[in-house]
């Protein structure tokens, strides 16, 4: 009887089947996660209408659930704009300005007024001074602008610190051009980064390794590296390419003929170095 009752139990015992809908596949956790941190005001309901477009089946309240053991927050507050989020919004319509300092070989102190597009990455205009009270500040604003008008670029904003060198009639003259000037907290260079990650790749790669005799040289120093830095230094974020080709397609160049046709460039008495492969 035993033998009979084990024969009945596996004739009929199903396979056994937790209760409630089946767990969600990997891919498809990846695939709802990434539409919800790609698009902020989605709403787990949004998300389930985009899935089933693909074909996907899945419930809202699986996809709620997920999102909640992931540490996303609802719509309206994962929708909250951050400094990052808005920079890479509005990249194309930002430029950002700072001060940096070069003691030359006799220690007098000069000042160098940089600008760069957190889009390209492109340095539009640098300037050199001794003393930069107001009047320099204004008169360098109104060179950048004339530069961008050449060039017919639209910005809109201009990121710079609260450094007293940038007066209120900076602004105001940016302001009558319709860029709005953004202020930066407090000792806080990172809300600047890409702008001082430019300035230390100026020491690092050229001024740390001259000595500067005045102020026309600093300035042709720092021209020569503006042009080396906007035509030929690789970016990572351009896909290391160089701001004023990142809209060039790369030439296509067998890398036989390329090695065997290299030509370099010196500049600045060979402490820069450019390789183009020969036409």
């Amino acid at each position: 009887m035993r033998w009979h009752r084990r024969l009945v139990a596996r004739r009929w015992t199903y396979p056994h089947r937790r209760p409630g809908r089946p767990t969600l596949s990997a891919e498809l956790c990846e695939l709802i996660l990434r539409l919800a941190r790609e698009n902020s005001s989605w709403g787990y309901r949004r998300i389930v209408g985009e899935v089933q477009s693909l074909g996907i089946v899945v419930s809202a309240s699986a996809v709620r659930r997920l999102l909640a053991n992931a540490g996303l927050p609802p719509a309206p507050r994962r929708s909250q704009t951050t400094w990052r989020s808005f920079l890479r919004a509005q990249a194309q319509s930002i430029l950002a300005a700072d001060f940096f300092t070069v003691d030359n070989v006799w220690l007098r102190r000069y000042y160098v007024l940089v600008f760069l597009s957190l889009a390209s990455r492109r340095i539009p205009y640098i300037a050199v001074t001794a003393n930069p009270n107001s009047a320099w500040v204004c008169q360098q604003a109104r060179n950048l602008l004339m530069e961008l008008d050449d060039r017919h670029e639209r910005v809109h904003f201009l990121i710079h610190d609260r450094d007293a060198k940038f007066a209120r009639a900076f602004d105001e003259l940016l302001g009558s051009a319709g860029i709005r000037a953004v202020h930066t907290p407090y000792q806080t260079p990172t809300a600047n980064a890409v702008l001082e990650r430019f300035i230390g790749s100026a020491r690092r790669e050229c001024l740390d390794r001259l000595l500067i005799v005045g102020q026309h040289h600093l300035l042709h120093v720092l021209s020569v590296y503006v042009s080396h830095y906007n035509a030929h230094r690789p970016r990572r974020a351009l896909g290391m390419r160089a701001p004023d080709s990142a809209e060039i397609p790369p030439p296509n160049v067998q890398p036989a003929l390329a090695l065997a046709n290299l030509q370099r460039r010196d500049l600045l008495g060979g402490l820069l170095h450019e390789y183009r492969a020969a036409a």
